[in-house]
């Protein structure tokens, strides 16, 4: 293609605009943050004696919201070093720097006649060729350049992202009636590839497609909940994880969004439907008061949750006052529990007709369903990009034509009819010709309903699919707590599947096995997965179990199998590459570290972290991350081996835990040779293919190590520094004794400084460090309440 994005622009740096500059620069796109000049003063600015025509007053907006990047939660940027690559300015003295960017992103607000003026001006200043795009929300994206020159309609297009964007996977690209073809297909590729979004083509109506139907969805939430007289927590409490929505539910999703927001969504809907659908979207008298008290959610500290001391409490809509926080418990609650995955547990309960948390759910679901069927063709081509709207979008975990079948497409239209309701035509249709859902799978090939036939769904090849791919290629061995599957073209995966993924015995020898069968028949090995973390480590109540009861012997075995399996990875005559993502902690952090190479999703929270639970890394991890360190040093130049040894030992003694893979690079985690995906859709298959390329460059295993220590001296030296934390009472006399532990190993006991110990002696090291911490009462009590709590205890 003749488009790329070495430069870009966002005009407008408001959250979503300097959010939507961080996260190009967190993928390496330098951008020029624009916003208007201010016309007053502030008090510190006339203190300072700065004039408006000053540059610091003049670029005041954008510099300060460049600064606030810094402080919002959950983070925009993947590491400060992002940072530098924003360049702020004014959108009256710097707009002909817009000719030497490739892309400029209009973020300004939500009024028609101020976007027009933006886009003459930028028609003004752009190079011929470059693609413009809006972030709105709800304003067509046609009306906006119906009056600019023709290079810039065909260069132009929506490009919704989805708030904050670092973390929510959607991005509609909406094309006007204008849009070039090769600009709509450039910047489909380049968002999936380049931005790593899941890319859904939307039509220009009001809100396109996720805002659409999820402020509808949640619209429908609040008038059920009036209706039949339920509160607010009683809400939240069934329609969230249960029905596989997020956390947030309704009414704490409303609060992390903001009502000044939502309202204003809701509004761009409003505004431009009729009938029955006008009524949905208007928003109810309570929330306009709450609108108007500035109740407005997490930003003003107060919504339909607000937080008193340790306890939080909920809004009466009649009354406006907070009341204690109430949960909605039934029978088919209770039910719903026994059951495993989204899909049964939302047929188990629509069906539980009668009880009240189920015919809330149905009372919100039936009105969903029949309207996001009503929007196909208008909003969208196809069922497709709605239900993947909806969970790129609002993180539902199934869409609501995949809801649809879960609960039983035919016996959930003939409910709704019997309940007066009229289903779309279309969806008649395809009951009368005896098909039974919209979505069908045959030998690994998954089908949609469209226009009266089925269409194969196309799946990136970049988007492997590890449940599809053990449909076609079959699994060559499984066990309870990983299977090893071939992935194709001579690479195979080793896929985790065990509770949260910790690591067992079972793990460890799945492992072992995979690593001799690749030996014989593969080019190389990933391990990956695509649960929910890559890894959380060893299983600490097994663990804790056997140390209770004494068998230290048991776990000196266990543990001796835990190394020598890292050691296998390490020395694997085949390259072996994981595919890091998520929660990689502790045991998951010791199953990458001596990987041949990690692939890291973006985001990728990689750290030890056994000091929590008392203990410090026994699988080989502390040593690992001193000799990756070692590694990662400029060649050629003398290092200080005191300085690696103490931030490896602070590192660990810490618990640090990289936010990011960007971060994980600065912490040592990651080095040379590794490398992140920022599609996470794309992990497994780029790690596919750095496995090729390490075969295809004719891999060889390293060479046993020997490792340089710090000795005697360096001990003392990290033991001082643990000392100075416990007289500051930052540290028990447990932490203490940890750190001892940890100093031992790193300095490899009590030798000369710059000796050269083998691995399996600082292996030794560990591993009686570790079963020396695990039998200590303290200890015990750290790992018992990490299992209860779900925190550390500090004791």
């Amino acid at each position: 293609m003749k488009y790329q994005v070495k430069k870009a622009a966002v005009l407008g740096s408001g959250v979503m605009g300097s959010s939507i500059a961080a996260h190009l620069a967190n993928v390496g796109i330098p951008v020029l943050m624009l916003d208007i000049v201010p016309h007053e003063l502030t008090k510190a600015e006339e203190k300072n004696g700065l004039t408006l025509e000053h540059p610091g007053v003049r670029n005041r907006i954008a510099l300060q919201s460049k600064k606030a990047l810094l402080k919002h939660k959950p983070s925009p940027i993947t590491t400060k070093r992002s940072l530098d690559l924003i360049e702020v300015g004014n959108m009256e003295d710097d707009m002909e720097k817009l000719a030497d960017v490739d892309w400029i992103i209009e973020v300004v607000v939500e009024n028609l006649d101020i976007k027009k003026k933006v886009y003459a001006n930028i028609d003004k200043h752009r190079k011929q060729g470059t693609i413009v795009s809006s972030n709105t929300s709800g304003i067509s994206v046609n009306d906006m350049i119906e009056d600019c020159s023709d290079d810039l309609k065909k260069h132009f297009l929506g490009t919704h992202f989805f708030n904050p964007p670092r973390y929510l996977k959607l991005l509609e690209i909406i094309p006007t009636k204008y849009t070039d073809s090769e600009v709509l297909s450039f910047m489909k590729m380049f968002g999936e590839n380049v931005l790593g979004k899941g890319v859904v083509e939307a039509k220009d109506t009001p809100n396109f497609i996720a805002n659409r139907i999820g402020t509808y969805g949640l619209l429908v939430s609040v008038r059920e909940m009036l209706k039949g007289g339920y509160s607010v927590g009683e809400v939240d409490s069934v329609t969230g994880p249960m029905i596989g929505r997020p956390k947030s539910a309704t009414f704490r999703t409303l609060d992390v969004v903001g009502l000044d927001t939502f309202i204003h969504v809701a509004g761009n809907v409003y505004d431009n439907v009729d009938g029955e659908e006008k009524e949905v979207f208007e928003v109810p008298d309570f929330m306009k008061k709450m609108n108007e008290n500035g109740w407005i959610g997490a930003k003003s500290g107060q919504g339909f949750f607000v937080k008193k001391g340790k306890a939080i409490y909920e809004l009466n809509p009649e009354t406006l006052e907070y009341e204690e926080r109430k949960k909605l418990k039934t029978a088919a609650t209770e039910m719903v529990k026994q059951e495993k995955g989204t899909r049964r547990k939302l047929k188990a309960l629509v069906n539980a007709k009668g009880d009240r948390a189920a015919d809330l759910v149905w009372s919100v679901l039936k009105p969903t369903l029949i309207y996001s069927a009503e929007l196909v063709g208008e909003i969208a081509d196809d069922i497709v990009a709605i239900d993947q709207a909806m969970k790129w979008g609002f993180g539902w975990e199934i869409g609501p034509f995949e809801t649809w079948d879960a609960i039983g497409l035919r016996k959930s239209v003939a409910r709704m009819q019997d309940e007066g309701e009229t289903v779309p035509k279309w969806i008649i249709n395809l009951l009368e010709d005896g098909n039974e859902s919209f979505y069908k799978e045959e030998s690994g090939n998954v089908f949609f309903y469209e226009q009266g036939e089925y269409k194969e769904q196309a799946f990136n090849p970049k988007e492997i699919n590890i449940k599809r791919l053990k449909e076609k290629n079959g699994v060559i061995k499984k066990n309870a707590g990983a299977s090893l599957i071939d992935m194709g073209d001579g690479v195979a995966l080793l896929e985790f599947h065990s509770k949260s993924n910790a690591l067992g015995l079972d793990s460890i020898q799945m492992i072992n096995y995979a690593i001799d069968k690749v030996a014989q028949n593969y080019e190389g090995l990933v391990i990956g997965n695509q649960g929910k973390n890559f890894c959380v480590g060893a299983n600490v109540g097994l663990m804790l179990m056997e140390a209770q009861d004494e068998n230290f012997d048991e776990l000196d075995l266990v543990f001796r199998q835990f190394q020598n399996m890292a050691m296998n990875i390490k020395y694997s005559e085949k390259p072996v590459v994981t595919a890091a993502f998520n929660m990689t902690l502790g045991g998951g952090a010791e199953v990458s570290l001596p990987a041949a190479a990690i692939q890291a999703s973006t985001e990728t929270y990689i750290g030890l972290v056994e000091v929590g639970v008392g203990l410090i890394p026994g699988g080989g991890g502390t040593k690992e991350l001193y000799l990756k360190e070692l590694r990662n040093l400029p060649k050629g130049i003398k290092f200080d081996l005191t300085k690696v040894a103490n931030d490896v030992f602070e590192k660990v003694a810490t618990a640090k835990v990289s936010t990011s893979a960007a971060e994980g690079f600065e912490n040592g985690f990651l080095g040379a040779g590794d490398s992140i995906s920022v599609n996470p859709d794309h992990l497994l298959y780029d790690a596919k293919q750095k496995v090729l390329a390490l075969a295809k460059a004719g891999y060889r295993k390293p060479t046993p190590e020997k490792i340089p220590v710090v000795g005697e001296a360096g001990y003392a030296a990290m033991l001082m520094g643990a000392k100075s934390l416990q007289y500051g009472g930052y540290a028990s006399d447990h932490d203490l004794k940890i750190a001892e532990k940890l100093a031992y190993v790193l300095s490899g006991g009590r030798i000369k400084e710059g000796s050269l110990i083998d691995e399996q002696v600082m292996l030794d090291l560990e591993r009686e460090a570790f079963l020396s911490l695990i039998g200590e009462p303290l200890t015990q009590a750290r790992m018992q309440h990490m299992l209860i709590k779900g925190k550390p205890l500090r004791n």
